[in-house]
């Protein structure tokens, strides 16, 4: 009797000592699950970083201002002395453009803007769009006289100088016709922005502080040369040819007629 039940619990604690095996599926799900899921993980990771990577790229590459109905909507400058929508001022000219009309401000009270916009596609004529400018940022007049707005339109390559009823007067009507017909046109068609707005920062800067005015830039002249030949040219050309071909024809036919009877004269 105390044999048997010594087997039998030799046997119950075979039993409990050995372990389980796991059946194959599920040793097939485990195997699968613990493989996949580190991929899963990290694709999702990775999707997400992608995800956050678009957007900041998305928010980086976005202009702050989009178009001309911006322009208008937006808030009258403070901070700076720009607002580059068309974003071709580079950032040394957008730091030179603030540094010389803040301290043109301090210098006389007139505070100028340069503005940028790509194209216009709602108000053709530019003078109206840099008046409408003026009319959002300065709704009052008496905040608006000793104000000004530099407007270059790079598609259009023009511009456009509009300000309050001091600052007009004091730029003149010969200074601002020479902005906009020699400055602006000029130095926009040869996509030389930068240039384009500095050039006029400067000229109004120094007829306001009454200081020489610099010259405005003039076009340069293209001379073509030809690469054909006039009518006059070429008749002159046929008769030279027509000369030297019957001289040549004559010596071909008689040098060899008077060898010929200098021959028989002496026999």
């Amino acid at each position: 009797m105390n044999t048997m039940m010594h087997k039998k619990a030799c046997a119950v604690s075979l039993t409990q000592q050995r372990p389980v095996r796991p059946s194959s599926k599920a040793s097939v799900c485990k195997a699968h699950k613990e493989s996949t899921s580190p991929v899963t993980k990290f694709a999702q990771k990775a999707a997400s970083f992608g995800a956050a990577s678009l957007l900041a790229l998305g928010s980086l590459a976005a202009p702050s201002i989009a178009g001309e109905f911006d322009v208008l909507a937006e808030n009258t400058p403070k901070a700076h002395f720009f607002v580059d929508d068309a974003n071709v001022l580079s950032k040394s000219t957008r730091g030179e453009v603030d540094q010389k009309l803040k301290l043109l401000e301090i210098e006389t009270g007139y505070r100028i803007t340069a503005v940028t916009v790509r194209k216009l596609e709602f108000e053709p004529d530019t003078f109206v769009f840099a008046d409408k400018i003026m009319e959002n940022w300065y709704p009052n007049k008496a905040d608006a006289d000793k104000k000004g707005v530099i407007l270059v339109i790079t598609a259009g390559k023009e511009g456009a100088i509009a300000g309050g009823q001091g600052f007009m007067s004091a730029v003149g009507d010969d200074l601002l016709d020479s902005v906009t017909v020699d400055n602006i046109p000029i130095y926009t068609e040869q996509e030389k922005y930068n240039q384009c707005v500095t050039s006029v920062v400067d000229r109004l800067a120094a007829q306001l502080k009454g200081d020489p005015v610099p010259e405005a830039p003039r076009r340069e002249d293209v001379i073509r040369q030809r690469t054909y030949k006039t009518k006059e040219e070429v008749e002159k050309s046929k008769t030279v040819t027509t000369t030297v071909v019957v001289t040549l024809l004559v010596i071909a036919v008689v040098v060899p007629m008077l060898q010929y009877y200098g021959y028989t004269a002496r026999d």
